[in-house]
């Protein structure tokens, strides 16, 4: 089999890569699993500095790794090396904390002495998305290697370039051969992967479709799992709220890597006193967004990364206005390129409330309450975060036990930081990545009884 890389934003087709033979996939496993015996003796240190090398990498190759990202899905140069520099980041975070995540806990007991010390697991599949295709990898590379861990990539089949760049930047810090290795295979495949010995847990960054399926597979196979899925989060804005600030990150928010991100504020609940001027401002501000040539650093919106995944978005635009939905900007697609689309009056039983919206699409509902906007804001299948914008920190920060999402960001657009976990609950998913939580999901948390 075949996989075409296409640009996006021409429509042309510039790589195309094969997929491994059956005996190359067994043979990679197999390296995988033989390279386990050795990296897991790798003194940690050691790996930390292989890990700092590619932090280095990546900085020192920016561009280049940027522009693969452009060409394969679409995103704006500039979002492109901020998602490099953001993966060198979390490459240095944990070659600076790796020691202290993993470090023996000792616990007092009965025992002469008691403790549990973290040991690596074996090989770690991942299954990634194409929206950030260089960090998605790299928040679970990073981690997962240098507690040990050897991984496995398979990748989204419109990102395969960006996959074998990744490769290589562990191959160039030096990492072992067998350690990190890209897999070229169509998703069918996957089964076959998770079921080998070789495979002792599987990650997972995806669709709800695609989570439900690798959980009930790696659950059949007795294996851990994390799943990273989608979600619709909700941008509550009160009617104490700087409207200024809430609309100037609103807008990032929604519109950031044209909005194909799963933490992307999606439905936007706002106090009936101040909707009118969020909105208002909204629209004003989405539509002075730059549109153009990807490749120019000017640019803010792209196109959406298939024509598919427009013609998903067009549908539920069409379907939310047959529904009842206002439409204030936008609302036009042309090939992979969807218009940042603004909806009003956006009611629950609407697509645009209900379901998923990956693209420039911004719902506006009004909430007639502080408390009413919480309850829209928990009907939803998804639960990955919220953010709140107001003046009354105190009240927001009481307020929080009311959000059953894996975030609640005051004033700010819910983001993935290295140094907080990031995971959501419901629909959203389950497990946590990146801080310290993210390092000790694919560990084996070991007691150790010593009675002298």
């Amino acid at each position: 089999m075949k996989f075409q890389s296409i640009n996006p934003y021409n429509g042309e087709q510039f790589a195309e890569y094969d997929s491994l033979t059956p005996e190359e996939l067994t043979a990679k496993l197999k390296a995988s699993s033989e390279a386990f015996k050795q990296w897991k003796k790798t003194p940690l240190s050691e790996r930390a500095v292989l890990l700092k090398k590619a932090g280095q990498i990546l900085r020192d190759n920016v561009d280049e790794y940027a522009e693969i990202i452009t060409l394969e899905m679409g995103k704006p140069i500039s979002e492109s090396r901020a998602e490099v520099n953001k993966c060198a980041w979390v490459c240095d975070y944990y070659a600076d904390h790796a020691s202290e995540f993993l470090a023996n806990e000792v616990i007092k007991t009965d025992a002469t002495h008691s403790y549990v010390r973290h040991d690596p697991i074996g090989t770690v599949f991942a299954v990634m998305p194409w929206n950030f295709p260089f960090w998605q990898v790299f928040r679970y590379a990073a981690p997962t290697l240098t507690s040990g861990n050897t991984a496995l990539l398979k990748h989204a089949p419109n990102v395969f370039g960006c996959a074998l760049k990744i490769e290589e930047v562990f191959k160039k810090a030096g990492y072992p051969e067998g350690v990190f290795q890209n897999l070229i295979v169509h998703h069918d495949t996957s089964e076959q992967i998770i079921a080998h010995d070789t495979v002792q847990a599987v990650t997972l960054t995806g669709s709800g479709g695609a989570g439900a399926a690798v959980a009930k597979l790696a659950g059949q196979h007795l294996k851990k799992s994390l799943l990273e899925l989608g979600g619709s989060n909700s941008f509550i804005v009160w009617e104490d709220a700087d409207i200024n600030q809430a609309v100037k990150i609103a807008v990032t928010a929604r519109m950031m890597n044209c909005g194909q991100s799963c933490i992307a504020a999606k439905r936007f609940i706002v106090l009936e006193g101040v909707y009118d001027e969020f909105v208002s401002k909204f629209k004003k501000a989405v539509g002075e967004l730059k549109r153009g040539d990807t490749m120019e650093d000017s640019t803010q919106i792209g196109p959406l990364a298939r024509r598919d995944l427009a013609d998903q978005l067009h549908s539920q635009v069409e379907r939310s206005l047959e529904k009842g939905a206002e439409l204030i900007l936008g609302g036009k697609q042309d090939n992979c390129f969807h218009e940042p689309t603004i909806l009003g009056h956006v009611k629950p039983g609407m697509p645009a409330f209900d379901e998923e919206t990956f693209g420039p699409l911004a719902a506006m509902i009004k909430a007639k309450t502080i408390e009413e906007a919480f309850e829209l804001s928990e009907n939803s299948r998804f639960g990955l975060g919220v953010t709140v914008f107001t003046e009354d920190i105190q009240k927001a920060m009481d307020m929080a036990e009311k959000i059953s999402d894996g975030a609640y960001f005051i004033n700010e657009l819910v983001k993935s930081d290295p140094r907080l976990p990031f995971g959501g609950t419901k629909g959203s998913g389950y497990g946590r990545e990146l801080a310290k939580e993210g390092m000790m999901e694919f560990v084996n948390k070991k007691t150790v009884y010593v009675k002298a």
